[in-house]
């Protein structure tokens, strides 16, 4: 068994940046399990609810919302850091429930594969294992590695829960808000006409945004422009 985790939504504008801890044995994942990104949508909601249904399978979820990405005392690095060692101190929260997570000892620690989100891979799975241990976890032996969601499959089947995870929490925005916000991306028109109206009604960016964000702060002078033009 080994222990896979990456994340899913570092750049959007709109809603959290969620990571998944996946433990499986990667010969029993089916041969399309791949990066995310390179899986239709369709597949990648099988492959997610295929696995969560198997009982031989631990799955763990970490989330960083956006009030906390913009917080000033933040960067992204540490935030990925964050929300991988969520995902895993759930998994093992599983675990201590007599699920399917990960059991250890001091002799025998976990062996968990991590996307590496720092330039430095080594740095990234060093600060992941004690940002485990700072949450009181087992100690763990991380590697990090540069696109490890296409070079590892348990990585790939965490990559696949974590988009399809956060997917869902991007469809829980579109129906509060009854609006279509998009893919969440500063690059997708559908998520900035979302933004320019909420703006517009509102004289403010919903909560789901990442106010931070060169998209909302320049929404936000725009607004601001505006509302001086009228005096």
């Amino acid at each position: 068994m080994c222990i896979g985790v990456d994340e899913a939504g570092k750049g959007p504008v709109l809603g959290p940046m969620v990571a998944a801890a996946v433990r499986v044995d990667p010969e029993t994942l089916p041969d399309d399990v791949d990066d995310s990104k390179r899986v239709a949508p369709a597949r990648r909601e099988e492959l997610a609810a295929a696995l969560r249904d198997r009982e031989a399978v631990g799955v763990g979820i970490g989330v960083v919302e956006p009030a906390e990405i913009d917080a000033p005392d933040t960067d992204m690095n540490g935030l990925t850091v964050a929300a991988q060692a969520r995902a895993l101190a759930d998994l093992f929260s599983a675990a201590d429930d007599d699920g399917p997570g990960a059991e250890a000892t001091e002799d025998d620690p976990p062996e968990v594969v991590v996307d590496a989100g720092d330039v430095l891979a080594d740095r990234f799975g060093r600060r992941v294992r004690e940002a485990v241990a700072d949450r009181g976890g087992p100690d763990v032996d991380v590697t990090a590695e540069h696109g490890a969601d296409e070079s590892h499959p348990v990585v790939s089947a965490a990559s696949v829960v974590a988009k399809v995870e956060r997917d869902a929490r991007m469809a829980a925005v579109a129906e509060r808000h009854e609006a279509d916000p998009g893919s969440g991306y500063p690059g997708d028109a559908t998520t900035v006409e979302f933004l320019e109206a909420y703006v517009d009604e509102h004289g403010d960016v919903p909560d789901c945004a990442r106010r931070s964000w060169r998209t909302c702060e320049r929404l936000l002078d725009a607004a601001a422009q505006s509302g001086l033009d009228e005096f």
